[in-house]
């Protein structure tokens, strides 16, 4: 299953018309543009409930993000989000837990997964779990597929701690990890790639491939 050509065409138009009146003058589009984010999250479901079986409960109402952006404490005042993105995890509302995420958006699309901003105490069992078991995830990182996909995990000046976290020692075997304040990979999606009619069972295998990360920090933050 292929992007369709109009659901990029229509994101790429409303990035270029943030306004609330070109929105309501363009509701037929926008109505199309709905069905088709449904169609794609769907057979995102099927594709990967295939090997996941966490995810084979969730529904598009589950995975997927209203529109309109929250401007309340934004200097960017644009009313409306310009991607589509999917979120696929067994965890709930209540619940946060790692998992898949996919960002369509005509030149800037990418997948990634694992857990992204954790509140305190999620972050926490992350880094407990990473103590106590870190060469599982040194054997995650090193795998040949993960390496060639993602490269490793996402590392910037905000997504990782100068010295060690409170608790650990600079000397941890496993520092460099938990040093880190989110623990997730990317990998970029090319325009072409999602003109593919394989898109969605391309992109499936490439996202699983993060299935044991997932797993390994899901772990962490279901045992007690």
């Amino acid at each position: 299953m292929a992007i369709p050509t109009e659901v990029l065409d229509f994101l790429t138009d409303l990035k270029n018309n943030n306004n609330r009146e070109w929105f309501q003058a363009n509701q037929k589009r926008y109505n199309e543009y709905k069905k088709a984010y449904k169609n794609i999250t769907e057979a995102f479901i099927a594709e990967m409930s295939k090997s996941d079986s966490s995810l084979q409960q969730l529904e598009f109402k589950n995975c997927t993000f209203r529109i309109n952006r929250d401007i309340r404490f934004s200097k960017d005042k644009s009313p409306y989000k310009t991607n589509m993105g999917m979120w696929f995890s067994a965890g709930s509302k209540h619940n946060n837990m790692a998992g898949y995420y996919v960002h369509i958006e005509k030149g800037a699309s990418f997948i990634a997964g694992g857990l992204y901003c954790p509140q305190a105490e999620e972050l926490k069992k992350t880094r407990r779990e990473i103590a106590g078991f870190y060469e599982d995830l040194e054997e995650i990182v090193a795998d040949k597929n993960f390496k060639k996909i993602y490269a490793g995990f996402d590392r910037d000046e905000n997504n990782r701690l100068k010295t060690a976290p409170k608790d650990y020692p600079k000397d941890h075997p496993a520092i460099e990890f938990l040093k880190l304040k989110s623990f997730t990979a990317t990998a970029k999606i090319t325009d072409k790639e999602l003109e593919s009619e394989n898109f969605v069972a391309e992109t499936t295998k490439k996202l699983l491939v993060l299935k044991p990360l997932v797993e390994f920090i899901n772990r962490g933050l279901t045992t007690e």
